[in-house]
């Protein structure tokens, strides 16, 4: 497989979005790809609805420097989630990509509990944040975790910008979870 530049990656999105279809995204630290419909892309970053087994799963921002190859998919299984309705029913949420900055700062007004994480081809790096946004600073935020018994962490975790590879809002995981929470201790 050949590496694309990340002008080549952006251009691929880009035209995704234009005639929206269906993209199979390859990032550097995982040999396994994504399925996404790309929602919108900017110099650094890019937003797409989560495609899994024809349905939509939230959507979620990633970084293009970590993307090494993008295909359009333009196949049976587009086919698929046309005659579903998921192009029907694909909405953009109102998060501005310009940066980690803009995009926790329109999560923040959105109010809702987010995925980050920090992926990595050693697995001792890796890290998973799941919580809602407390403060945002120049270049951090601060989460108000919860863990897998459904209860608020009482430090909020300090998340570098620099680290984050990706976040993910409005997911089946999330959504469902949230249900059962407690309310956020956020004030």
């Amino acid at each position: 497989m050949r590496l694309l530049t990340a002008d080549e990656i952006r251009i691929v999105l880009a035209s995704a979005i234009e005639d929206p279809k269906i993209c199979r995204v390859f990032f550097d630290y995982d040999p396994n790809y994504f399925y996404y419909f790309p929602l919108a892309v900017t110099e650094e970053l890019f937003l797409a609805a989560n495609e899994d087994d024809f349905s939509i799963d939230g959507c979620t921002v990633r970084r293009i420097e970590d993307v090494v190859n993008v295909k359009i998919k333009d196949d049976k299984c587009l086919e698929i989630d046309i005659a579903e309705g998921l192009l029907d029913n694909l909405h953009v949420p109102e998060i501005d990509i310009s940066d980690w900055h803009s995009v926790f700062t329109s999560l923040k007004a959105i109010d809702e509990n987010i995925i980050i994480e920090k992926e990595s081809d050693v697995p001792e790096e890796c890290q998973f944040a799941i919580g809602r946004i407390a403060e945002i600073h120049g270049d951090f935020l601060l989460l108000r975790e919860f863990d897998a018994d459904g209860n608020w962490l009482y430090d909020n975790t300090i998340i570098p910008f620099s680290q984050i590879t990706s976040v993910t809002v409005n997911s089946r995981y999330v959504r469902v979870f949230s249900k059962y929470l407690p309310p956020c201790p956020i004030e």
